[in-house]
């Protein structure tokens, strides 16, 4: 749809400010339809006539922008008149400013650049073109600083100056057609304390963590400037804290006309939930004057979730916030540092949970696009997708790349999309390949530069790595990431006896190499190869007996059913040696709850559940978290904080446990083969600590419904099936009932 356009850029360097590019046009006869096709190296905003043509924002989001960038269709004829004109602001955003740490400018692109084309088709069947090209002139703007770090300036003194015309450019990537979800703004929050801190600044409370950015109202001389800082918590004296953000300013400045203003950013966003009035021109803050707005992908919100016990309540109100905070066109991993990238362990540890949330579809669809345009041609896949590194700080790590398995075979499971998992077959063939290629063993992943357990507290609580072996962890997830594509080879009608081999091979080989006695071995050996200029993981211990070890023997199946008792057993004794509390990081945390309740330790899975010593998931909630945290101890019990960083209060990955609320809890759980819950098991297990469950999700077939609660020592169900949908229920007690579309209740 741009095919006849040019990519244009400024006649000057703009550097950090955004640009307008302008053309003006008369219309020739009646107007049937008129359609904008837009899109920009840097972040773009359209009006036509003066009027947005959308109201998404940060167009075109974030993709792996040297392969593709997207680009989008707006129906405009409402706004096209006799003589009109286009104007197309374009900031560097993603593509052109910061990104990665801070440390990496133009990663993408050295300058923004547009390409658009107006189609308007006349009443007579005759169509007019008017596309980018070097009659388009170029004018400064107010927005004179824009960063996706460090925040935006916006100057309604500044009077546009004519910088000249366009001049055309060569870019060289893929024009694709929009095809995830819209970025838009959402929820608005207003201010719910004003504070006057120790140090005597002013901070307005919005009472949640969250992603998007401030709305201020002001009236006030021309001239007057408003500067805003934003952060996510008061350190323990109650001050302003930024230290967590890294580089990242996080700085919005605002300059008065001298009329009635409203300012908010065009081009970035921020994460936060103070905002400090850094420089104020009033003697007085009214806070009707500042809205906080949330922005992130329009997914369509499907599930949900209440319950008897309001810390589990609250658990459930963080998991949902963080994704909001972190589904903002890719799946990041935090919105406010120097960082907001798209860490692939992350995405595919919570992949479950948030499609239980959210219909996730589209929006993964976008992202697995650019993991598979961003895999190396050996099969190897990346820490973050977009890739945005220059100095290859991410690491090629398990159950990081396993993403290219996980994420296709849980959309295909959640909503039943064969063209889906079709599409992203090879991507998932070719990750086993690496890893069967990599390091001195064919059926072992042994070596590497992985993160392993990463932020597991059974290094210490300040480790990275976490304790359990570098080696075990991958050579089971190459176990499991194989059984995904088995599984997936079948569901398209391929011929996979070639991954059934490899899979027992690599099973037989796992259990020669790290188990001994039914049990994993005490201590590993460790296999260090590293790529080129790498240093040693140094926190590492690569131990074999630990939690998380345990967890993925159990889960992945890597055990005889003779030594699953005894697993079992060491995996409980470790639990309550540490006080009935976990040690689990981002790979065992999402697992160590179905490993407890899938062998018979429900009440134990429980216990972590409402546990309120760290680390545990209410450890932050009794600290006063809105969102998941980064680490189980981001704020210490002495009110410290674990370290400047990195150290996020809103991370999404340790929300992955309500999987298991909403699957052993609740008891909801989609078949594999009749995916997208076409046939369901509801198998609630009640417990008189949570009260009662109700939890619901919108699927591709139904809304399905479970609502259990006691009286007394008496528990009483309520389930709501789709017609169409079967669903086997299991009780309790152990009483089986298979029914069909309708409304049931028992009582035991």
């Amino acid at each position: 749809m741009l095919s006849n356009a040019n990519w244009i850029t400024a006649p000057v360097d703009t550097g950090v400010a955004a640009s307008t590019f302008t053309k003006n046009f008369s219309i020739s006869g009646e107007v049937k339809r008129a359609t904008l096709y837009a899109t920009a190296m840097g972040n773009y905003v359209a009006y036509v006539n003066g009027k947005k043509v959308t109201d998404a924002v940060l167009t075109p989001g974030f993709t792996s922008y040297k392969n593709r960038v997207l680009y989008q269709e707006y129906d405009v004829t409402s706004l096209i008149t006799k003589e009109t004109q286009i104007d197309i602001g374009v900031g560097q955003g993603w593509a052109v400013g910061c990104i990665g740490y801070g440390r990496t400018n133009h990663f993408f692109a050295d300058f923004t650049s547009l390409i658009a084309r107006l189609s308007v088709e006349y009443a007579d069947g005759s169509v007019e073109d008017i596309v980018t090209n070097t009659d388009w002139d170029v004018y400064t703007s107010c927005v004179t600083m824009t960063e996706i770090y460090h925040g935006e300036t916006v100057d309604l003194t500044h009077e546009p100056k004519l910088l000249g015309k366009a001049k055309l450019t060569d870019v060289d990537t893929a024009l694709v057609a929009q095809d995830g979800e819209w970025i838009k703004e959402h929820e608005r929050l207003s201010v719910v304390e004003l504070i006057r801190t120790p140090k005597g600044e002013l901070v307005l409370d919005f009472g949640q963590n969250m992603t998007g950015y401030v709305e201020v109202k002001a009236r006030g001389k021309r001239g007057d400037k408003i500067v805003i800082h934003h952060a996510e918590v008061l350190d323990k004296d109650g001050n302003f804290y930024t230290e967590n953000l890294r580089s990242a300013r996080n700085e919005n400045t605002y300059i008065l006309s001298g009329g009635d203003d409203v300012f908010k950013p065009a081009y970035t966003f921020q994460g936060f939930r103070y905002i400090r009035l850094t420089e104020y021109p009033f003697d007085t803050v009214n806070k009707e004057d500042f809205t906080a707005i949330a922005v992130y992908s329009d997914m369509k919100r499907t599930g949900d979730f209440k319950c008897g016990n309001d810390k589990i309540n609250q658990l459930y109100h963080n998991i949902i916030w963080g994704q909001r905070s972190n589904f903002l066109d890719i799946p990041t991993d935090c919105p406010q540092r120097d960082e907001r990238l798209g860490w692939t362990g992350d995405a595919q540890v919570f992949a479950k949970t948030a499609s239980i949330n959210y219909d996730t579809e589209k929006f993964f669809r976008k992202w697995l696009a650019d993991v598979a345009l961003e895999q190396d041609s050996n099969g190897a896949v990346w820490g973050i997708v977009p890739h945005c590194l220059k100095n290859g700080i991410t690491r090629i790590s398990a159950a990081w790349g396993d993403v290219a398995c996980v994420i296709p075979w849980e959309i295909y499971v959640s909503f039943g999309s064969k063209e889906l998992l079709k599409a992203n077959f090879p991507m998932m063939k070719k990750w086993v390949g690496y890893m069967r290629s990599t390091g001195p063993e064919e059926y072992l992943w042994l070596g590497g530069y992985h993160y392993g357990d990463w932020l597991a507290m059974d290094a210490g609580g300040d480790s990275y790595v976490g304790a359990t072996s570098c080696d075990l962890i991958a050579s089971a997830f190459f176990a499991y990431s194989t059984s995904l594509v088995i599984k997936a080879g079948k569901v398209l009608g391929e011929d996979v006896s070639e991954y059934e081999e490899l899979y027992k091979n690599v099973v037989c080989k796992f259990r020669e190499y790290f188990m001994e006695n039914g049990l994993p071995k005490a201590s590993v050996p460790k296999t260090e190869i590293l790529p080129n200029g790498k240093k040693s993981i140094v926190d590492a211990l690569h131990l074999g007996i630990t939690q998380t070890a345990i967890t993925l023997i159990l889960k992945f199946g890597l055990y005889e059913e003779s030594e699953r008792k005894g697993l079992v057993k060491k995996l409980v004794e470790l639990i309550h040696e540490n006080g009935d509390r976990m040690t689990t990081g981002f790979v065992g945390t999402p697992y160590i709850l179905h490993a407890l309740s899938e062998n018979g330790e429900t009440d134990l899975a429980y216990t972590l559940l409402f546990q309120e010593e760290n680390p545990s998931w209410l450890y932050s909630v009794n600290h006063g978290a809105t969102t998941m945290w980064e680490h189980w101890n981001s704020l210490k019990e002495d009110g410290s904080f674990w370290s400047t960083a990195m150290n996020s209060f809103n991370h999404y990955a340790y929300g992955a446990v309500y999987d298991w609320i909403f699957g052993v809890a609740v008891g909801i759980k989609p078949c594999e083969d009749a995916v997208a819950y076409k046939n369901i098991t509801i198998e609630p297990h009640p417990n008189k600590n949570l009260g009662f469950a109700d939890a619901s999700i919108e699927t591709r077939n139904g809304k399905v419904r479970v609502h259990w609660y006691y009286k007394g020592d008496r528990v009483y169900y309520e389930f709501g099936i789709p017609e169409g949908v079967t669903a086997k229920i299991t009780l309790p007690s152990g009483a089986t009932k298979t029914v069909t579309g309708g409304a049931y209740h028992f009582a035991e």
